[in-house]
């Protein structure tokens, strides 16, 4: 990172700042349930549909681990391999099933969690080299010495185990996911908030406002969490596509996803750089005349418009590229700065901002640097 970039990210909130960064929060916290409120509604389902099971079909009044056993194995996210959901349910029974043995025939206590931590962990590593299992039969069996005994006999809570696993498995297997959906959605969040910082910031420049290159710098700033947050969540798609013979096939746009999640990141981070300069220009007593540049930054606002949608409905980026190429073969410094050497610098940083998008939609790095103005 940049000594600039350093000094941005550095930088401490002021109390004018506050309400942007939480409309900036609201948003992105809006974009998550947008994208992850369906693998919700599954698992809290099938997490009641376990209690009622146990409740009403085995008879147990209490059924406590059905639904946390279906909870956690399912998880709230579109991360539902079969392996991983069976990992999880299966980590949750020997934990559960160990803690039982362990409370039966010695009792409970300090030295009764040691002892069923170690034998769940040893056990679950025996078993599979997945950490998810480990660390839930480890947990599960915790809970069981821990709590005092239940109704439903010694092992009701290993069958209250079982059965919601059981059903998180049936969850899993019969509503398959796209694993493209969630990065999809995450995506589209992410190039909206960039484009919300490039629309203030070019209102900025045109009008010669301090105060809306502030708020563009302050939403850029707010932003780093949605954009790592589409970077996260695709890697783990792109994983789970390699392991997953029904996701396998979209392993290429998954890859591609990733890549693009980068190239974003960096883009929002040479927006903030060209948002922190151009602050100084326009708070300067001189008087820079940015009109140009701001005509420019506008319309790489609206092409980063076109790219999120296409990025969150999964099509080709082609008006994005179009409106992309057109801003690049613009950026000519001495043309729309003409002995001003503060704006040429900020034209300069333009470039870069602009190559990086282009790379996000699909040009080479090649093609994208052939296409600006030679200096």
């Amino acid at each position: 990172m940049s000594a600039a970039a350093e000094a941005d990210a550095g930088r401490r909130p002021s109390r004018r700042d506050l309400p942007l960064l939480v409309r900036a929060r609201v948003r992105q916290g809006r974009a998550r349930v947008a994208a992850g409120w369906f693998p919700i509604l599954q698992a809290a389902v099938a997490g009641a549909v376990a209690f009622a099971i146990a409740h009403f079909w085995f008879g147990h009044p209490y059924p406590f681990f059905a639904p946390v056993s279906a909870w956690i194995a399912l998880g709230f996210t579109m991360d539902r391999s079969v392996r991983r959901v069976a990992e999880l349910a299966v980590g949750v029974a020997i934990g559960v099933a160990l803690g039982e043995v362990v409370a039966v025939v010695i009792g409970q206590g300090a030295l009764q969690v040691g002892l069923v931590l170690f034998v769940s962990a040893v056990l679950a590593r025996f078993l599979d080299r997945g950490g998810m299992l480990t660390t839930q039969a480890g947990v599960q069996a915790i809970v069981i010495v821990s709590l005092p005994a239940a109704a439903g006999g010694p092992f009701g809570r290993w069958v209250d185990a079982a059965l919601g696993g059981a059903v998180a498995l049936a969850v899993a297997l019969l509503t398959p996911s796209d694993p493209r959906r969630h990065p999809r959605a995450l995506g589209q969040a992410a190039l909206d908030e960039l484009a919300g910082v490039l629309h203030g910031l070019a209102r900025g420049l045109t009008d010669r406002s301090v105060g809306a290159v502030e708020d563009a710098l302050v939403r850029g700033r707010a932003s780093q969490p949605a954009l790592d947050e589409w970077s996260e969540q695709s890697a783990s798609a792109r994983d789970l596509a390699r392991v997953s013979p029904a996701a396998r096939r979209f392993a290429d746009e998954l890859a591609a996803l990733v890549g693009s999640a980068v190239l974003a990141d960096r883009a929002m981070r040479n927006a903030r750089v060209l948002a922190r300069r151009a602050l100084a220009v326009v708070q300067a007593d001189v008087l820079h005349d940015a009109t140009g540049l701001g005509v420019q930054v506008e319309a790489t606002a609206a092409a980063v418009d076109e790219l999120a949608a296409a990025v969150g409905t999964g099509h080709d980026p082609e008006r994005a590229r179009e409106q992309l190429l057109a801003v690049a073969g613009s950026l000519d410094p001495f043309a729309l700065a003409v002995d001003d050497w503060q704006v040429q610098s900020l034209v300069l940083l333009h470039r870069s901002l602009v190559v990086d998008l282009l790379e996000t939609a699909g040009v080479t790095p090649r093609d994208a640097r052939a296409v600006l103005p030679e200096i």
